[in-house]
């Protein structure tokens, strides 16, 4: 059931990304649970691929679950 979420919310996200929209992202990767934070994700490959705000590499997930989060949740999250 939570790969067809996953799917479900990746679908979501890849058309939102294709119409041009931007954003602040939270992106779990649901394999290790840990957490990124990037503006920008592109899917490839059958993946997804964006730059952690963390640590600026790139990252490539296959299992992910991406969240769209406001530019105030962003910046509380990824602040030093």
């Amino acid at each position: 059931m939570k790969r067809h979420v996953a799917a479900l919310v990746m679908a979501v996200f890849i058309m939102l990304a294709g119409a041009g929209c931007g954003g602040y992202y939270q992106v779990t990767d649901t394999t290790s649970g840990r957490t990124y934070y990037t503006t920008k994700v592109k899917e490839k490959d059958g993946r997804i691929e964006f730059k952690d705000a963390g640590s600026g590499s790139t990252v490539r997930l296959h299992s992910s679950e991406v969240k769209e989060l406001s530019e105030e949740e962003y910046k509380a999250k990824t602040s030093k």
